[in-house]
This record gives structure tokens, C-alpha cells and sequence, in this order.
């Protein structure tokens, strides 16, 4: 079903290339079910992938739509690790395998470079009606049973053409022998199907050597990645290439290869003239390391470079690093004062396997810190063998039979432990313990990082807690409540601030904004704040509290502004006195519940001119009156126009109608904020004047 569905899909948009990927039951995991077009191998780093990786398909499945990348310089902007791997010329569709009430997988389909970077409409029509019956065969599987299970890839179309009966073919033969390069075929795989005695020759190996090998298998200084590279190149840009590659001791020979949907047709002469890059060219006639295995590291260290903190690092490891390699588990350990730390799980049922190592000493003795405090990888391939050398851990076992224990090692020191778990006995075969092991040492430099990141989020969020009101004081006659957010970009601190003072019977509040977020604007913004308090403390009037700020401000010889909102309340009177220094303009919401936005006179941000006057506005507050006071963190984001922002604001406030003070503040900064990517601080403060108060 699977196959016969990708084949026809392929066929209608004349795609040369296709894979079906299925959604695995009870994981947020895509696992490749059959290929078409290509080798398995060219999408080794992606045969599972988490449903949050950043890939096409990923993409199309959590939105829901066809994710079209046209293009290599696109593929190289949109998703860079795959450009990474893969930085040839061809476009790309990826698309959901869906019903309304459910997720079966996901498509993609490419085409060479060759084709226009723009889908047509009838190509993605084709195509979404191609995946939707998909879909609906899948669901109707499922109501009836029957297992979806992957379906050997589909091969290469036949040969079409060429010459008729055995007279046509036996002069053909004559033909190609008679000239004077070599002449090889080689299938989607790269294996060699013929070779004229010229290639024989020219590569200095018999041609019953070359038949059914791959080239660079069967010739040892062909056997170079580089060259590799080359024919996967023209089989997925469907472009002619080249390369020239020295024959030992000193013979150069040029290869030029001319793909089909078929595979490669290839021509060997001996090189005219090499470049002083050629001469530079791997040489080598060792062993060298297959592509599949070049192109998955560099995929995953491209993921890797992109984490923060520990958490990310964890997550992106059970997201893509496990499935990729098989693995159905995953603990990552360090060490703190002598004793180990779990840094996350992922896998496990039962939570408490993973949790109860957490404090252990390190002299204990478990596979875990023995890896940590020696750096060797350690492999068990059944609880049989992690049970003679570690008998403790089989009196609460988990649900898992296979462990690799992989030293994370940066900066010449054990930073952790990563620990791959698998569902069955699985045995590590040479390659793929250089291959876990090289991985861990990719993550072992994403952990440093992000260990070392969390240490400072650590210290800048106690430094801007330190600096922020822990409660605001009961008042009589005002209801209050406040939320602060940081940034997520940078060290998630800034420079907002609000606090409440009560002052004789009365009230004063602030809210402001110093510029940056960073130690520095926190630490300035702890000083304006602290000024305010003071000013307000002898009595000042809120247009004198501004004056003495920005002087304060100026005087410290900061090269940073604050905006500034300061108000002095009086309940008992029903009314506010405001000043305001560049500052968003305060909501008022009154008794009827209709919003406001009030227009209050004021003057430049704090710190840029010591003569400057910050003139002030008295408002009527009376009871039943909700005043809003707010940074531009809870409005402004790229592209949005600060006025509609701030009219938006108007509408949600409105609507939100009497929720209490506290749901309010969460419903206000819920909507207002881009938990992945908030660009700025967002401050709020709510005063409520309660009826009858």
C-alpha cells in the first residue's frame, strides 16, 4: 500500500525521489517505511526523527500543512542542518499523512534543481489528494487491525529503450569497447552493472572485480568520502559532475558522471592538467569511514550546536541522537560535589529506575559514575551481562535489556554520562561503538555549554529576584497584583521593574523599563528603583520623583535609558496623580467595563536631559475602577504596529471581563507572551479601586 501510493504520488508530479514515514504508536517519533528514487542510505541521518525536530516533515505534521522548499539556497536558510549534509541542488515537498481525528505520518517528494522554484497549484493539489487517501486507507487498516509495517523500498524504473534484439546489443558492446575512455554503469547504489576494458585498464583492476561492487569499495584509493560525495551530488541534483582522483603512485584520472532517474552512466579518462587543489585532494588508500556515517554526525552536531541549557540539550538528544541510533531510553547523568546528578530521562515508565540514582556517591558502584570517573564507554548487550558486573542493578529492574554507558568528555574532563537504553538485547557491533562514542563527544560539548549557561541563568534569575518586590503590601482601598517574564533570548534578565509604597494613606506605584537585558541594566534598573522609593519616602511630588530619577540617572554617567510610569494614588479620594517619562501610556478600565487608554502629558526617558519637566496628569478613579500599567515587552513584537498593539490590549481587557485580579495578570501576560521567543522583558501591574471599599 505504502509503496504503490508513493509511486503513483511520484508519477503524477514527476518527482525522481520519495519517502513514506509513519508515526510511531507510542512515541512522537517518524520512522521511515519505504524510499523510493534514492538509496535508504541518502536519508540515513533521518530514517527517525522526532516530531519537534526542525525537518520538513517534522514540520508538516505538527502544522498540518505542505512545507515546500525550493530551492538550495532555501533549504540552506529554512533548515540548515539538512543543507549540511545534503548541499545539492533540488527541491522539496513534505506533507501530512492525516484524517481530521488523526496523525498517520508524513510524505516527501524531490525533484532535481532543474525544475521551477515554485510548486504549481496542481502539483499541490495532486499531492495533497495522493496523502489524504493515503490517510484514509491507513485509517481504514486501523478500524479493521491490520498492522502498518515498513515495505522494502521501491527499485530503480526499468531501462526504457536502447538497441533491440542480440545483434543491437552484441555491436553496442563492440562499440563502447572500441573507444578510447572508460565507460561504467552503476545503479541507484552506486554498484557497478558494466565496465568496458578501457575502465578496467584505466582503474587497474579486472572488470569481473568491478561487477556488482561498489566502485569506491572495490578500488582502495577511491575509497574517499569526497568522491563519494560527488555521486550522491548528481544523483539527488540529477546534474552532471566531476572529479579527478590520483591513481597511485602518480596517475591522475578525471571521472565525469551523468545521472538518470536510473542511475549513473560514467566516463574515466586520464587527466590533462590537475589544479594545485587536486593535488591537495584526499589520497588516501586507507579504509575510510562511510558517507551515511560523515552525514548523520554532522546532521546531529548541527542540532547540538543549536542548544542552550541542559534541558534543551536532553531533549534534543531523546528527540533525534536516540532514534536515530535505535534507542528507546535515555538518562544523562553529571556530578555535583562527589555525588551524581540526573540531568533529564526520557523513556522510561517508571520514573523512579532513573530518579534513584540521583545523589549517589560516585564511589558507588554503577556503570554510570564507573564511566564518569574513567571515561570509557562501556557496552552491555543483555541484562545477563550488565548483571555478572553490576548484580545491585537487577533487584528493581527496568523494562529495558540493552545499555550503552558513553563518557561525556570535554575540555580533556568527565562532564556526564549519557546512557542509551534499548527495549531488547542489542549487540554493538565495532562501527557503531566508534560511532556512539564519536556522538558523545558531540554532546559532551553541547553539555558543557549548557551547564555552564544554566550557571548564569541561575545567578542572573536570583539577582533579578533580589532586585524585584518579593510581595506587595496590603493597602487599604487597593487591590493589587503584579507578574514579571524575562526575555528568552540573552541571559533572561533585564531591566524592568515595578513596586508599590504606601505612603501615608495613600499609595505610590511604578513601573519602568531600563534599556538591555542584561547584568548591567538589572543592577541600574535595582538603582532607579530604589531612588523612586526614596524620593516617594521624603514626600517628593510624582513630577519631583521623575525630575530627581532622571538627575540620578544622568549623575551615575550610565549610558543607559529608562522609560518610567509613576502615580500617586489616593482611594479615599477616588483619583491618581501621574507622571510619565517615555513610558507606554496606562489602561483604565472603569466600572461599566469599558477601556481606555489614557493620554497622559510626560517627557523624555529617563537619562537623556537633565533639564527636562515631567508635568502631571490627575485621573478619577472611582471605585470599581481597574488601572493598568504595563512595559512595552507586553505589546510590541516585530512587524505589529505599537498603537493596533495597544488597541488589542483595549479588546483583550475587555473581554477578559471581572476575572479576579490574579487570573487577570495570568490571562494579560499568557496572551501577551512568545514563551520560545520573547524578545523582551514584560512587566505588569494591576491596581483594582474594589466597589464599596
Amino acid at each position: 500500500m505504502l509503496a504503490l501510493t508513493l509511486a503513483s504520488m511520484m508519477d503524477e508530479v514527476h518527482a525522481h525521489s520519495g519517502a513514506v514515514y509513519l508515526l510511531s504508536p507510542d512515541r512522537p517519533v517518524l520512522e521511515m517505511a519505504v524510499m523510493a528514487g534514492l538509496p535508504r542510505a541518502f536519508a540515513a541521518p533521518w530514517e527517525r526523527v522526532g516530531l519537534s525536530a526542525p525537518i520538513p516533515v517534522s514540520d508538516a505534521v505538527r502544522e498540518r500543512r505542505l512545507v515546500w522548499v525550493g530551492g538550495e539556497e532555501e533549504m540552506a536558510r529554512r533548515y540548515p542542518r539538512i543543507a549540511m549534509v545534503l548541499p545539492y541542488p533540488f527541491s522539496l515537498a513534505a506533507l501530512p499523512v492525516a484524517t481530521a481525528a488523526r496523525v498517520y505520518g508524513a510524505v516527501f517528494v524531490t525533484w532535481p534543481g532543474t525544475r521551477p522554484q515554485e510548486l504549481s497549484d496542481g502539483e499541490h493539489d495532486r499531492l495533497t489528494a495522493a496523502c489524504d487517501r493515503l490517510a484514509a486507507r491507513l485509517e481504514r487498516a486501523a478500524e479493521q487491525s491490520l498492522p502498518s509495517a515498513p515495505e522494502p523500498d521501491l527499485p530503480a524504473a526499468p531501462l526504457v529503450g536502447g538497441a533491440v534484439g542480440t545483434l543491437g546489443a552484441v555491436e553496442a558492446a563492440r562499440m563502447v569497447s572500441r573507444l578510447p575512455y572508460g565507460l561504467c554503469s552503476l545503479d541507484l547504489h552506486g554498484r557497478v552493472g558494466f565496465a568496458n576494458a578501457a575502465a578496467a585498464e584505466l582503474l587497474g583492476v579486472p572488470g569481473s572485480r568491478l561487477l556488482g561492487a561498489q566502485m569506491w569499495a572495490s578500488i582502495p584509493w577511491l575509497n574517499d568520502p569526497v568522491h563519494e560525495d560527488r555521486y550522491r551530488a548528481a544523483l539527488l541534483s540529477q546534474h552532471v559532475t566531476s572529479f579527478v582522483a590520483l591513481r597511485p603512485p602518480d596517475e591522475w584520472l578525471s571521472f565525469r558522471l551523468y545521472p538518470s532517474t536510473t542511475g549513473l552512466s560514467v566516463r574515466i579518462s586520464r587527466a590533462r592538467a590537475v589544479t594545485e587543489t587536486d593535488r591537495t585532494a584526499p589520497r588516501s588508500g586507507r579504509e575510510q569511514p562511510r558517507l551515511v556515517t560523515i552525514a548523520q554526525v554532522l546532521s546531529l552536531a548541527g542540532a547540538l550546536t543549536e542548544t542552550v541549557g541542559v534541558r534543551d540539550v536532553v531533549q534534543l538528544v531523546a528527540d533525534e541522537i536516540a532514534p536515530a541510533v535505535g534507542s528507546q531510553g535515555l538518562v544523562v547523568l553529571g556530578s555535583r560535589a562527589g555525588r551524581l546528578r540526573v540531568l533529564g530521562h526520557q523513556g522510561y515508565a517508571d520514573a523512579r529506575v532513573v530518579e534513584r540514582f540521583d545523589g549517589m556517591p560516585l564511589s558507588e558502584p554503577t556503570p554510570g559514575s564507573q564511566v564518569l570517573r574513567s571515561g570509557v564507554p562501556a557496552f552491555f548487550e543483555s541484562r545477563e551481562e550488565i548483571g555478572r558486573l553490576y548484580p545491585a542493578l537487577l533487584v528493581n529492574p527496568s523494562e529495558f535489556a540493552a545499555w550503552a554507558y558513553l563518557p561525556l568528555i570535554a575540555s580533556g574532563r568527565p562532564v556526564g554520562t549519557c546512557v542509551l537504553s534499548y527495549a531488547a538485547p542489542h549487540h554493538f557491533a565495532t562501527e557503531e561503538r566508534a560511532v556512539l562514542t564519536s556522538l558523545a563527544g558531540l554532546i559532551a560539548q553541547a553539555l558543557e555549554r549548557a551547564l555552564l549557561y544554566d550557571a548564569k541563568h541561575l545567578l542572573a534569575h536570583g539577582l533579578q529576584e533580589a532586585l524585584l518586590p518579593h510581595t506587595l503590601p496590603s493597602l487599604a482601598g487597593i487591590e493589587a497584583a503584579a507578574r514579571y517574564l524575562p526575555a528568552t533570548q540573552g541571559m533572561e534578565i533585564g531591566g524592568d521593574f515595578y513596586d508599590l509604597v504606601p505612603v501615608q494613606g495613600m499609595a505610590a506605584a511604578v513601573i519602568g523599563d531600563v534599556q538591555g537585558h542584561n547584568v548591567t541594566a538589572a543592577g541600574l534598573m535595582g538603582q532607579v528603583r530604589t531612588a523612586v522609593r526614596a524620593y516617594t519616602a521624603v514626600g517628593q511630588a510624582p513630577e519631583e520623583v521623575m525630575r530627581s530619577t532622571n538627575r540620578l540617572l544622568l549623575e551615575l554617567g550610565s549610558d543607559l535609558f529608562a522609560s518610567c510610569l509613576y502615580l500617586r494614588l489616593d482611594p479615599a479620594r477616588g483619583r491618581a496623580v501621574m507622571s510619565r517619562a517615555g513610558h507606554p501610556p496606562p489602561l483604565l478600565r472603569g466600572p461599566d467595563g469599558r477601556v481606555r487608554v489614557l493620554d497622559l502629558a510626560g517627557g523624555p526617558l529617563l537619562g537623556i536631559d537633565g533639564s527636562a519637566a515631567y508635568p502631571s496628569t490627575e485621573v478619577g478613579l472611582s471605585p470599581g475602577s481597574l488601572l493598568v500599567l504595563y512595559t512595552d515587552g507586553l505589546v510590541e513584537s516585530p512587524g505589529t504596529d505599537f498603537e493596533d498593539a495597544v488597541a488589542d490590549l483595549c479588546r483583550r481587557l475587555t473581554g477578559l471581563g471581572g476575572l479576579p485580579l490574579d487570573e487577570l495578570a495570568d490571562a494579560l501576560v499568557r496572551h501577551g507572551a512568545d514563551a520560545e521567543n520573547r524578545l523582551d522583558d514584560i512587566a505588569l501591574l494591576l491596581l483594582h479601586a474594589p466597589p464599596g471599599a
